[in-house]
Order: C-alpha cells, then structure tokens, then sequence
C-alpha cells in the first residue's frame, strides 16, 4: 500500500457506520471533487481525516433540509474559488436558512452568490487556521470534542485522549470515540487499556462491529489470542462483510495452525474484496 494510501484509514464501510451516510451520498461527493479518496493496494476507496470532516459537515447540511444538489454544487463552488493557502478543514460551513455559508477569514459567505453573511470565526495565521472562539464552551457537544480529540491526535496526544474520554462521557452510546481512543491506545503499547476501553463499549454501542474488530486487535497485540478469535468471530457476526476481520482471522488461524479455518476466511475476505471494486 502507498504511503497515502496508508495515511487513508478510513474504508467506504467505516465511513458509512461513522457518519451514517449512504453510498450515493459519498459517490456524490467524490464526482463532485469535493472529497478525493485515495485508492488502496486492491482499488478501494481510503477516506483520510479530512474526508471524514468533509463528509460529516455534508452529513449536517442534509440534516438541515439542504437540498443535496446545493450541498454538492455549494461545496464544489467553495473548493474551486476559496484561496490554497486557507485549508479547507479550517473552515466553519453551515446552514443559514435554505442556504450553504462558510466561515473564512474576510467572513462568512453564502456559498453560492459570496454574499456576506456574518463575522468571520476563523482566521489564518502563518499559513494555518486558527478558531477564534474558545475551545472550551461549555455547550460542546460529543462530537465537538470528538472532532477536537482527531485534530490534535498528531500533535498532542494527551490532548486528543482527554477530549475523546469527553467526547465518550458526553455521549457513551457513540462508537467513534471509542474507536479512534482506542486505536491511539494500542499504538502508545497500552493494549491492555485498549481492551478495557473497548470492552466497556461493547454492551453500549448496540453491536458495533468495529468495537469488536478493533478489541479484537487490542486483545492481539495484549497477548490473548483466543480471545482476539472470539471477537473477530463477533464482529464478522455483527457484519458478515467486513472484509479485514476475515483477513485477520485467518492470518491468527494460520499463526495458531488451523490452516483450513484459515483458508475458508480468506477466501471469505478475497470475495469480498472483489465484490467491492468497481
């Protein structure tokens, strides 16, 4: 897998259970060059970061009752004129009234005409965006800080744990901040906290498979190899087409010496994979 590509964590199904978005939601926004997946080792889609904020903020406009084609052609519009160096994960888009407006340093423009809507909350500085407005207010919501607990992940991760533990006790039926806490756990080798974390999810978030993927993986690298089996088989359950719990599984069957178990979960895995190219 390319560098990119590896960066690009995010598959189409993850995506999808994240945000709850559709697949012709997503296949809108790419056609409309809003968001450029990169293309993983088998040809599938790879969400960055980035993606996944774009995607959620058209996610929050559908919501608001903005009729898909101005999202597109709004979002579409705003990535062709706003200027290179204001990154466009710097910026606030919302609904104002039926229409789409952004926030950006000279104010906030109806996204369509650039009519000027009202002050400006994010300014650059030095080539980056900083919020004007605090941090900490206290009508945060979950996904507020969970969105703060991903930006800081690269460059404060005492700071992206404690705003993901909020995120999770603002709103502990919500996958996400389980999930992205949990993976940060494991690359900092405190699997062991990984897998409390994720097992105290398990009997909240209505059977996520990705709970059970990634404890799965949590258990792995702790050393408890039946377990992990036990929880790959409980994700598969939970979605029979998620196609790196039947990888994982057979390369731990394989480690373990049960060869034709194996087998039957890469071939599971090898069909999926090309049911899901295009």
């Amino acid at each position: 897998m390319t560098t990119a590509a590896a960066a690009a964590t995010f598959t189409l199904t993850r995506v999808q259970e994240l945000l709850g978005l559709s697949k012709t939601t997503v296949a809108g926004l790419i056609a409309a060059g809003f968001v450029s997946p990169v293309r993983g080792a088998r040809n599938e889609h790879r969400f960055t970061f980035q993606d996944l904020m774009l995607l959620r903020t058209a996610h929050a406009l559908q919501k608001a009752n903005i009729p898909p084609r101005k999202i597109l052609r709004s979002l579409a519009k705003l990535k062709a004129e706003l200027p290179a160096e204001l990154p466009l994960t710097g910026l606030r888009i919302t609904a104002v009234g039926a229409d789409v407006a952004v926030r950006d340093p000279s104010g906030r423009l109806q996204a369509e005409t650039g009519q000027l809507l009202m002050d400006f909350e994010v300014r650059n500085t030095h080539g980056s965006v900083a919020f004007l407005q605090a941090l900490n207010k206290p009508d945060q919501s979950a996904a507020d800080w969970f969105m703060r607990g991903a930006l800081l992940e690269a460059t404060d991760a005492v700071g992206a744990e404690a705003a993901y533990r909020r995120a999770i006790e603002l709103e502990p039926r919500r996958a996400a901040p389980y999930l992205n806490l949990g993976a940060m756990l494991c690359e900092a080798g405190r699997s062991t906290e990984a897998v409390s974390l994720y097992r105290e999810a398990v009997p909240l978030v209505e059977n996520e498979p990705l709970v059970h993927f990634n404890l799965a993986i949590a258990l792995e690298d702790a050393g408890q190899p039946a377990e992990a089996l036990a929880s790959y088989d409980r994700a598969i359950g939970a979605d029979s087409a998620l196609a790196d719990a039947h990888y994982n599984a057979g390369v731990l069957l394989e480690k373990l010496g049960h060869k034709v178990a194996a087998l039957r979960h890469f071939s599971t895995y090898r069909r999926l994979q090309r049911n899901e190219s295009p």
